[in-house]
């Protein structure tokens, strides 16, 4: 038997994405937010409400990161989503993190973060809350590549569990996409 849970943004995975800004006078910014994923072959789509520091960021400088949270950062990546960038304008670096100006977009690269896409924004909608963004380019710390392929159980990425407010990591292999499913006939 199932249990109906009404219309809920609950989706699994659902991945951690920490969103790398620059404000107005290029201090780095970072929030941590869940609904998003790609949406074409180069674009991702992120749902952030206006009310964000990080929006009139990508709104003033036409483009931000997206940064991958690992199981190594999940306090500093929990931190920036549970602190207002509007309340604390340091609060970029009391998690830790530092900033390298991405050579692709006005948009700072997380250094610890192992992961991002670069990406210039096509548009943001303030009464759905849909950011789009163009994937200009995807960068990976040589840390987490195997036979220079990112190899995600080096880059251990977590997700967020919206149901329990918890957050985990992905486990290992279960199969071989575009392969696997041949076995049936």
């Amino acid at each position: 038997m199932r249990k109906n849970f009404g219309a809920k943004a609950l989706l699994f995975p659902m991945p951690v994405l920490i969103i790398g800004t620059y404000d107005k006078d290029g201090n780095p910014d970072a929030m941590n937010a869940a609904w998003g994923g790609i949406s074409d072959d180069t674009q991702i789509s992120i749902c952030l409400s206006p009310t964000h520091k990080t929006v009139d960021n990508l709104k003033l400088k036409g483009a931000f990161t997206v940064s991958v949270g690992d199981a190594k950062h999940v306090t500093e990546c929990d931190y920036v989503g549970i602190v207002s960038g509007h309340k604390d304008a340091d609060k970029f670096s009391k998690a830790g993190f530092h900033a390298t100006k991405s050579p692709n977009v006005d948009a700072p690269l997380i250094d610890e973060l192992p992961f991002a896409l670069e990406c210039k924004v096509i548009s943001y909608d303030d009464k759905t809350c849909r950011l789009v963004g163009e994937i200009v380019n995807v960068t990976a710390d040589e840390s987490v590549l195997t036979d220079g392929k990112i190899d995600i159980t080096k880059l251990c990425p977590i997700i967020y569990n919206p149901s329990e407010h918890t957050y985990h990591s992905i486990g290992g292999k279960v199969g071989n996409a575009f392969s696997d499913g041949k076995k049936i006939s």
